[in-house]
């Protein structure tokens, strides 16, 4: 009996990368709802992303990961995150600041996976060959990567949650927000760390993926 329970549950477990569909659907109700219910939209929103954490474990714990569903968590968080950042940019103003950290954000990672295919690697996670101490750190020791994925996705359900259709401001608004309870504050310091973290990352690595795209183009010439 034991056994069947453990055959089911890793049978279940297994198929865990389901929820990478389950996310999409999350994701389509939380922005259909993002404008009428700004709390709803922030809880459905950080669920997924937490859904993503989830599967991504199990994906490992169960050697289910495959390139499939490491393309879709990608695209899935790519995109969530440049609906999420395309709102913000209406939402404030200079709205430009937005935009340009979505077009850091997909620059980045479009020129990380395209440099580890040119590559020959089966993962653009694989940095072992980077001299870059910032982004190994950022691929190999996941704590790190998850403190600064976080941070940047709470901090922009925190602008979010605060803008203010009488103040399109970023800075009234960020003012606004240090006003808050200790709690708030602290978490919204904590976001700001880790959004810093995140685009400096963000930066090195389309350097360094642009550097690797440049040395390999002579050779697939020859």
């Amino acid at each position: 009996m034991w056994m069947k329970s453990g055959n089911l549950l890793d049978s279940t477990f297994k198929n865990c990368y389901h929820a990478g569909y389950f996310r999409i659907i999350v994701n389509f109700i939380a922005f259909a709802v993002c404008y009428s219910n700004r709390t709803l939209f922030a809880i459905l929103y950080f669920f997924s992303f937490v859904l993503d954490g989830i599967d991504g474990w199990f994906a490992r714990k169960f050697n289910q990961a495959s390139t499939f569903g490491a393309v879709l968590d990608m695209v899935t968080d790519r995109v969530s995150t440049a609906c999420l950042l395309a709102l913000l940019s209406q939402s404030y103003r200079p709205g430009l600041v937005f935009l340009m950290l979505l077009g850091l954000d997909i620059t980045s990672h479009w020129f990380q996976m395209y440099s580890s295919f040119l590559s020959g690697k089966t993962s653009h996670k694989d940095v072992q060959h980077t001299s870059n101490w910032l982004l190994k750190l950022y691929y190999v020791y996941r704590p790190f990567m998850a403190f600064c994925c976080v941070s940047c996705e709470v901090l922009y359900i925190i602008l979010f949650l605060f803008a203010d259709e009488k103040s399109t401001s970023l800075l009234s608004v960020c003012r606004v927000v240090m006003k808050q309870s200790p709690l708030i504050v602290l978490v919204f310091i904590s976001t700001l760390v880790g959004w810093a973290l995140k685009q400096v990352t963000n930066i090195i690595q389309m350097k360094t993926a642009a550097d690797t795209c440049v040395e390999i183009d002579p050779k697939r010439s020859k």
